[in-house]
């Protein structure tokens, strides 16, 4: 589902992956691990086609995405990507169900499209009670849960975490990690997900580990 090959990025002077080779399988659920610094964000916005390598390539769902132009690029990631941050980033001024259906929004599909698919995903994220309440009605967790659900609204080739339940207490991570397996198992979702969550990290289908812009060990 994702290939990345031989990745170098820099800023500056400053050299931050130095030659990534990583493969995902579709349906897998894998975690990226390393001291802060170590590159894993900065791996996971080039994977997710918000940042380019200065060198090497992605390949995404057998698309080559260094190929595509500006316009392609977008459509692609609004279709084949979802995306979910340690802050949420819901929009204050509308409701969960109105955050869920924006992505749908922009990939043209109709109204009465989006919120149909929208309220199934509340529906299996046990929160079709709260879709009319606005993000500052709900708490961290179930905000986290609407921007996972908003994620998916396109069903997405794969979805790319970044510190998904750094912002959340510890109930509100377990609930956070055993949703993904649950996505997984029932919707056959493929997840890379950049964690220092020990826990979430070894729950994972592997684990890499990054140290000095390069993969140093994985765990099956």
């Amino acid at each position: 589902m994702v290939v990345a090959e031989n990745i170098h990025k820099s800023f500056g002077k400053v050299e931050v992956l130095k030659g990534i080779e990583l493969r995902v399988n579709e349906k897998e659920i894998v975690s990226i691990a390393g001291a802060s610094g170590a590159g894993k964000s900065t791996l996971l916005q080039i994977l997710g086609t918000i940042e380019k390598a200065d060198k090497g390539r992605v390949i995404i769902d057998g698309i080559k995405v260094s190929r595509l132009k500006d316009k392609e690029l977008s459509a692609f990631r609004n279709q084949k990507i979802g995306f979910i941050f340690q802050f949420h980033h819901l929009l204050p001024e509308f409701t969960a169900l109105e955050n869920i259906c924006i992505p749908a929004f922009i990939a043209g599909k109709s109204k009465k499209e989006a919120e149909k698919q929208a309220f199934e995903l509340l529906d299996f994220i046990h929160l079709k009670k709260r879709a009319s309440h606005k993000p500052s009605e709900l708490s961290g967790g179930e905000q986290q849960r609407i921007a996972v659900a908003r994620a998916l609204i396109n069903n997405p080739s794969v979805v790319f975490a970044d510190e998904p339940s750094g912002n959340l207490d510890s109930a509100a991570s377990a609930d956070l990690h055993q949703l993904f397996f649950d996505l997984r198992n029932d919707f056959g979702q493929t997840f890379v997900i950049v964690t220092h969550n020990k826990e979430l990290a070894a729950l994972a289908d592997r684990q890499f580990f990054i140290k000095d812009g390069i993969i140093t060990r994985e765990n099956n």
